[in-house]
């Protein structure tokens, strides 16, 4: 197994600030995202890397455990170490930088269950084996999901988004509610309570799936958000919250910059010029799948909507789609020189246009 140099991939020393990985990070993102370079499968590996490089140096913990892993990664691997000192020694034992960690995410220890993100794309499959190791889990397929609807429809929620949360166990059918480190709530089948993870997603992420990263008892396990989800949506992993207990995931999509999502309806505002509303043109929109031409008619109003039929939203355990719903916006030139003002009063002339309020 390689070992990987993330500050090699980020191109920063390791001396490096947080302000410097982000700053790193955004860039390389921004150079290598698959919307940038479509079909491109070298900027598409190099994404991954950085995605994957950022998930670790950006969290103060796993960057010294990466540090200090790095300065023992040939104990690892079972040969004698700078100097001779501490050969063959291991990492996961005591006193080595991941002491408490099981290999490749499996065993357990004390600890309730926690969530982080990922900045990976949602339809990245996964991590270098080396990330695995030591800093991921095993996967859990979309057959140990179970996705509930549930929560306003339609409703995306408001606040920031948090960088973790900690699980609490659900309260069971009778009421009663289990901690968020192992109490022992049951419903009135007598089995034990769930434990509640609540977990963040982009509405770009919410529309393909993804994957997030949700620690059980110290044994980190990486699960997949099938596509479709929404604020309030629940996603149940039977017997994977420790204790036997199931582990449900509580879904939040946060408000989008520009799309509004009305159930699996997605809605945006479409800015067109004024020779483009009443000349008609096609006009590049952007949806979750990417750009499209729109063909404005002839003669748009200000206001209208034009619907694009199956490029809203995944219906949640359904192989259905939402439609789009664009708003024209016509935008009028601003600033006229006395020469377009001349020319516009006559143009309007022409068109004769009627008092559109009746008087």
């Amino acid at each position: 197994m390689e070992f990987r140099d993330y500050y090699e991939t980020l191109g920063i020393p390791r001396t490096a600030t947080q302000a410097e990985i982000k700053k790193a990070f955004r860039k390389l993102a921004r150079q290598n995202h698959p919307d940038v370079k479509p079909g491109d499968a070298a900027a598409e590996a190099r994404f991954k890397a950085v995605n994957e490089a950022n998930e670790v140096l950006s969290d103060p913990g796993k960057r010294k455990r990466y540090d200090e892993l790095g300065a023992h990664w040939d104990r690892y691997g079972g040969s004698p170490g700078p100097g001779g000192a501490g050969a063959g020694a291991d990492p996961f034992g005591p006193g080595g930088p991941f002491a408490g960690y099981a290999r490749g995410g499996a065993g357990a220890g004390p600890g309730g269950v926690r969530y982080e993100f990922r900045t990976v794309g949602a339809d990245d499959p996964g991590f270098s084996d080396f990330f695995r190791m030591f800093f991921g889990g095993g996967t859990a397929g979309v057959s140990d999901l179970d996705a509930m609807g549930g929560g306003a429809a339609g409703g995306t929620g408001t606040g920031r988004r948090s960088s973790g949360a900690r699980a609490a166990g659900s309260g069971g059918a009778d009421g009663h509610a289990s901690g968020a480190h192992g109490a022992t709530g049951r419903g009135r089948a007598g089995r034990l309570a769930p434990v509640e993870a609540r977990v963040e997603v982009s509405l770009e992420e919410a529309a393909a799936g993804t994957t997030r990263i949700v620690e059980v008892d110290g044994s980190r396990l990486e699960v997949k958000i099938p596509r479709g989800v929404d604020t309030g949506s629940r996603v149940r992993l039977r017997g994977k919250g420790g204790d036997g207990r199931d582990l449900v995931l509580v879904l939040r999509v946060p408000p989008h910059r520009v799309f509004t999502r009305t159930g699996a309806d997605l809605s945006r505002d479409l800015p067109v010029t004024l020779r483009e509303a009443l000349l008609g043109a096609e006009v590049p929109v952007a949806t979750l799948d990417g750009r499209v031409l729109l063909t404005i008619p002839a003669g748009t109003q200000n206001g209208r909507t034009i619907r694009l039929k199956g490029k809203g939203m995944p219906v949640l355990s359904k192989d259905d789609r939402g439609d789009l719903l664009v708003k024209v916006r016509v935008v009028l030139p601003a600033a006229l020189s006395d020469e377009a003002r001349s020319a516009a009063a006559r143009f309007l002339d022409l068109a004769g246009q009627p008092d559109p309020r009746g008087g």
